[in-house]
């Protein structure tokens, strides 16, 4: 490959694209000199600015991940993710219904439930609760329960009438394993003076913490056949049917097939629907959170662009010289190019090693600022969970990382050409 030399219009032989010679130039461009010092400030904020950008961009696409799957998992883990519930206040032959509806296939586990709200108090303090009536063979499926007891036990659940409580609750109660926690329901028997509330006192006989806040500050499990006689429904008949699928994602196509399989008088409700507006929240709050941050890496990346120009303008004397040697168009191109592009390359390789060492550490992080602090980082009552959590998608981790690459390499392009572009003579015209 020639390249024509515009001062004597002799050929010259180019070099390799690439060359050794030309890496050497432009990693000694990156080093500047004193005189230079400013062109150096632009280009390490560029590089400041493209690392904490693909950082924060990974950090916090993680961490939204996280949410919505421990959140998912949490919510799912005990609502199902269908529920089958009656036009009127009740499901009447719940285990024929049941049995009928597990023989779907694709269909893992229904549970019948009988549910209601309730005022719970103790000496310690009262407060809402939702209260869900369950055989105990059903509450050991719940796994976000039975295998997150914190004291007491579920054996011999259906013979007793004793509670399973979450840990908030028993807290802000102020009761433990054994203690008498006395419900309140509204909906109790008709006198000629009105509706009187219905009261009756239970025993704590485990306390569960799923780790969602919201579950553990409201959730009173009690056996089924309690439940039935405490809200007064027949010994046939609950409020719901719990239904689980294989793939929750696919819960709209078994809409049919559960609601021929129930029977008339029966309603489908799938786990879309009841949190439909919370997920689509945190879908749109993920997306502009990542159309914001992405201009961090857009501002890294015109910082570049302002740096090389002016470094342009500064070696102006030295292409000029370069060009009158015989260096061709195409290597002052290159030479440019990846003084530029190592700018970019290297702070998106830093911010993805940053990043994803954050995510990975990130609930110690958190739990050592707030001990530096002295301050609660991550509220239970106001994020639901208890711990942070963060998960890495690794499709997600390469498009930003190809983003950052992408931006990096396109803002060397118009200064590495404007260089290219440059007339030694005008070049040396004043010099």
């Amino acid at each position: 490959m020639a390249d024509v030399n515009a001062e004597n219009g002799l050929k010259v032989k180019a070099t390799k694209p690439f060359s050794p010679f030309e890496w050497m130039l432009s990693l000694r461009y990156l080093r500047a000199r004193r005189r230079e010092g400013f062109i150096s400030v632009i280009a390490g904020f560029s590089f400041v600015g493209i690392m904490l950008g693909v950082a924060t961009l990974i950090i916090v696409m993680s961490v939204m991940n996280g949410f919505r799957i421990e959140l998912l998992d949490k919510i799912l883990g005990l609502n199902g993710h269908m529920m089958v519930r009656g036009y009127e206040q009740s499901l009447d032959n719940f285990d024929q219904r049941a049995e009928a509806i597990r023989a779907v296939p694709g269909v893992t586990s229904v549970i019948p439930l009988v549910e209601g709200q309730v005022m719970a108090n103790s000496r310690g303090g009262a407060g809402g609760a939702l209260v869900r009536g369950l055989r105990e063979s059903d509450v050991r499926k719940l796994e976000p329960v039975s295998q997150n007891i914190r004291s007491g036990t579920l054996d011999g659940f259906d013979e007793g009438t004793g509670l399973a409580i979450g840990s908030r609750m028993a807290a802000s109660l102020g009761v433990w394993v054994g203690d008498t926690v006395t419900l309140l329901s509204p909906n109790g028997a008709v006198t000629p003076f009105g509706t009187t509330p219905r009261v009756r006192a239970y025993k704590v006989a485990a306390i569960f913490e799923v780790g969602m806040s919201e579950y553990d500050a409201s959730f009173v499990f009690m056996p089924l056949a309690e439940a039935q006689n405490f809200f007064k429904v027949s010994e046939d008949a609950v409020t719901a049917l719990e239904v689980k699928i294989q793939d929750p994602d696919e819960v709209r196509d078994f809409i049919v097939p559960v609601s021929q399989a129930a029977g008339q008088a029966a309603q489908i409700y799938t786990w879309e629907q009841l949190n439909q507006s919370f997920f689509n929240a945190l879908q749109v709050e993920r997306n502009v959170m990542f159309l914001i941050l992405t201009l961090i890496l857009l501002v890294a990346s015109l910082n570049i662009i302002s740096g090389l120009i002016m470094l342009v303008k500064d070696k102006g004397r030295d292409i000029a010289v370069l060009r009158t040697m015989g260096v061709t168009r195409g290597a002052v191109m290159r030479v440019f190019f990846i003084t530029g592009a190592s700018i970019g390359v290297v702070g998106t390789l830093a911010g993805f090693a940053i990043g994803v060492l954050f995510c990975l550490n990130i609930e110690s992080l958190r739990q050592g600022l707030s001990a530096l602090l002295g301050v609660e980082l991550f509220s239970p009552e106001i994020y639901f969970l208890t711990r942070m959590p963060a998960v890495v998608e690794p499709n997600e981790v390469m498009a930003v990382v190809g983003m950052s690459l992408f931006l990096s390499i396109v803002a060397t392009l118009y200064p590495s050409w404007r260089a290219a572009s440059l007339d030694p003579v005008e070049a040396l015209r004043y010099e």
